[in-house]
């Protein structure tokens, strides 16, 4: 199995730290409002790499933390005349509802950064200790990047570049920092904000140390896998880099793993451009399980851009796989002929052809287009080899061998059962009723009727189907 790493810049054969365990650290989300569907892409996508590593048989240990005090939380929560707290709380539960909407397993641990205070203020002891940090006369601590020679391994940039870049926009109230490029581990309280007590003054931690705090408490001081958004890899995971290595004295993690920006319709999302999308609006228009298969239909280092007619595309290629599905299991389900034949033994050797091109494109840096494309030529070869007469042998194999390949990628084959208004039955029963008749007049008015109902009825050698339109 290979995978692009951010820190050398290439695809790497992925050898874990201990042999069959995986260590995975995932940056999750500052909660201060809904999710939106830049948010769900790394989600979604280090979801589908962890379900892939259990697969081939890795037991991973994948945390993923909630940011739950940053600036952001408390500008919300003065806005609400609430406390940081409840605004934080707010939104954890809310994003747990989208990540469920879009089939992403919770993380072995979701640790929030307000109930690991301690281990940061332990870090930045340890920092300050062995030189690689300072208190400034206001109770700030900051990092003293020029001591970490490899400062800017990650990013690729050039600490002197970086430097004379970082004097050009100093900021005014900073000269009590030794260097413009020093970052804040700890900073003073403002009036009103939530503060822990510690050594230098009352405040807060700096957003780079809650990561490297947290990662080390759960996973230990050496990771196999960091992961997060491509515009994390400056300055917020350099830093944790520069803090973790200077810190532990070892190499924090051995593989990075970047995402790609999402775009709508062309540009950047934002706010100001009114582009803004949040998961749970997409909810209230697709099934999130079209989302997921949005967002896996292209390369996780690909930039990707969301629009109503790739969305519209998404559904449309999802509903095939989901149909193939439910043929499968109406074969099974009518099957006369219990055991294959020898020529069904034949075509399952071929099936088994698509798990091998699956298998494939995931080890060769989780190219999950490439799977999805696996997955529909066994829909292809469902739908033309698995025909009314096969055995359920035959049936059962291939319906199987599409659950689980559909389930690595968290994409759900199985359509829900849905219960009908009463109404609606007792009309698909009058129909029925109908063409036993042969009054196919009126069958074809309640046809026409349950149509006007957003219900499209298809008549099936298995009995009638339906399905909302």
């Amino acid at each position: 199995m290979k995978l692009f790493n951010t820190l050398t810049r290439r695809k790497e054969e992925f050898v874990p730290l201990e042999e069959g365990k995986v260590r995975m650290y995932v940056c999750g989300p500052t909660v201060y409002n809904l999710i939106h569907i830049g948010n769900a892409r790394p989600m979604i996508i280090f979801d589908t790499v962890r379900r892939y590593m259990e697969y081939k048989g890795y037991e991973v240990n994948y945390v993923s933390n909630f940011t739950d005090v940053d600036d952001k939380i408390i500008k919300k929560a003065i806005e609400e005349g609430v406390s940081a707290e409840e605004i934080s709380t707010r939104y954890i539960a809310e994003c747990k509802k989208d990540m469920e909407g879009m089939n992403v397993k919770p993380a072995t641990t979701h640790p929030l950064a307000t109930q690991e205070i301690d281990g940061m203020i332990e870090m930045i002891r340890t920092l300050i200790d062995k030189g690689y940090a300072y208190p400034a006369a206001d109770g700030t601590v900051y990092f003293r990047v020029k001591n970490f020679k490899e400062y800017g391994k990650l990013s690729h940039k050039n600490l002197d570049d970086l430097q004379s870049g970082f004097r050009a926009l100093q900021v005014s109230g900073e000269e009590q920092k030794e260097d413009p490029m020093d970052f804040v581990l700890w900073k003073p309280k403002k009036e009103g904000e939530p503060f822990w007590t510690s050594p230098w003054c009352d405040g807060r931690p700096g957003w780079h140390i809650e990561c490297s705090v947290m990662s080390k408490k759960y996973l230990g001081e050496e990771i196999d896998i960091h992961a997060g958004g491509e515009d994390l890899i400056f300055p917020h995971h350099e830093n944790e880099i520069a803090q973790s290595e200077c810190c532990n004295g070892k190499i924090f993690a051995k593989y990075w793993m970047h995402n790609a920006f999402l775009n709508i319709d062309n540009k950047k999302m934002s706010k100001s451009l009114g582009n803004f999308r949040t998961v749970r609006e997409i909810s209230q228009q697709y099934d999130l399980q079209v989302l997921r298969f949005f967002m896996l239909n292209a390369h996780y280092r690909s930039p990707l851009n969301f629009s109503a007619d790739l969305m519209e595309a998404s559904k449309n290629a999802l509903e095939r796989i989901v149909e193939a599905g439910a043929r499968l299991k109406d074969r099974i389900a009518a099957a006369s002929v219990e055991a294959a034949s020898e020529s069904e033994k034949e075509l399952l050797k071929t099936a088994e052809s698509f798990t091998a091109k699956f298998e494939e494109a995931m080890d060769d840096d989780f190219n999950t287009a490439d799977a999805l494309a696996a997955v529909f030529e066994l829909v292809k070869f469902a739908n033309t080899n698995v025909t009314e007469g096969a055995s359920r042998e035959m049936a059962s194999a291939v319906y199987e061998q599409l659950i689980r390949l559909c389930d690595i990628l968290g994409l759900i084959v199985e359509r829900k059962e849905e219960i009908l208004d009463q109404e609606i039955e007792d009309l698909i029963a009058e129909r029925q009723a109908a063409r036993k008749e042969k009054n196919f007049a009126r069958a074809d008015e309640i046809r026409d009727l349950l149509l006007e109902k957003g219900i499209i009825l298809k008549d099936t050698r298995e009995g009638v189907k339906w399905t909302r339109a």
